[in-house]
């Protein structure tokens, strides 16, 4: 039996929202705010961020959206699953690697959190700002994951990649656009 049987057999994210739609706007609202709005951080970091967190969760279906929304604002998928394998062999920009060592070890041991870890990432150059908005991205994603998988969401976005034209609507789409598409306004 599936863990919602409401839901279809193989629930897609759109599917748990329809069928709960009261708190869908301001989620989605959220993410509009932290990951399109203004940050330190590109669009194609938050991405990569969201990605990453997804990836160390193991929630494939948050892992396969935002590789691809990370891919839309110009992030290789080799990179990602590279982060996922072993931050330090990755080939990601230096700058960055204090921030994604920070968020996670947020996810697997946040009381161990020191200052040291905040100072690696501030003498990489990044402001407070930069690390709390990347704090806010891999919360958001710890959420995230932890609906899809206790909703059985199983859409698998590598089995169902999308169209070079759906890869483009990705630059400008906005997380509200979502659920206009699926008829939460």
């Amino acid at each position: 039996m599936p863990l919602f049987p409401g839901l279809p057999k193989t629930p897609h994210l759109s599917d748990v929202f329809k069928a709960f739609p009261e708190q869908v706007r301001p989620l989605l609202d959220y993410h509009d705010i932290l990951l399109r709005g203004e940050s330190p951080l590109s669009v194609a970091e938050r991405e990569l961020i969201a990605a990453y967190v997804s990836g160390l969760n193991a929630c494939n279906f948050c892992f396969g959206a935002h590789k691809l929304y990370a891919r839309a604002f110009g992030i290789d998928d080799a990179v990602i699953d590279a982060l996922v394998s072993d931050i330090e062999t990755a080939p990601v920009d230096e700058k960055l690697k204090p921030i994604l060592r920070y968020v996670a070890k947020l996810k697997d041991l946040p009381p161990r959190l020191t200052d040291a870890d905040a100072r690696s990432v501030y003498d990489a150059g990044w402001s407070e700002r930069a690390l709390y908005d990347a704090i806010q991205v891999a919360a958001l994603f710890h959420f995230m994951n932890r609906i899809i998988e206790g909703t059985g969401v199983s859409f698998d976005y590598a089995a169902n990649p999308p169209t070079d034209e759906e890869m483009e609507a990705r630059k400008t789409r906005r997380y509200s656009d979502f659920g206009k598409m699926i008829g939460i306004d």
